[in-house]
């Protein structure tokens, strides 16, 4: 599975997703940061990336329908520090590998993960 970190989370998700043997990049890799929603989208389609991101816009299916997608997750976060944001992401780990995200809205909350088809 291959990711994309978006510009609004830290780097260091990135590491924390290829220490666990993942393919992962962030927008700042590609010199992607300050582009379009839509611009970062069709390149999260293109690669067959999942995006990472704390942009609810993207939770909007209407405006990026998940089937069109290998996948999104969006942090719904109460605290957005860099250090709870990593721990979120740590503790996504092992869902990545027991339950589906190809063409699916992940919502991660601080208690919960609403998967949206």
């Amino acid at each position: 599975m291959m990711f994309k970190i978006d510009e609004n989370l830290p780097v260091e998700a990135a590491n924390v997703l290829q220490q666990a043997g993942y393919d992962a990049m962030t927008v700042f890799d590609q010199h992607l940061e300050g582009s379009f929603d839509a611009d970062i989208a069709s390149v999260c389609q293109k690669e067959g990336r999942v995006l990472i991101t704390l942009d609810t816009d993207f939770a909007d299916i209407r405006a990026y329908p998940p089937p069109q997608f290998p996948g999104l997750i969006v942090l719904r976060l109460h605290r957005q520090d860099k250090r709870h944001v990593l721990e979120v992401i740590e503790h996504l780990i092992p869902l990545l590998s027991s339950e589906p995200l190809e063409h699916l809205l992940w919502i991660v909350e601080e208690t919960r993960v609403r998967i949206r088809s």
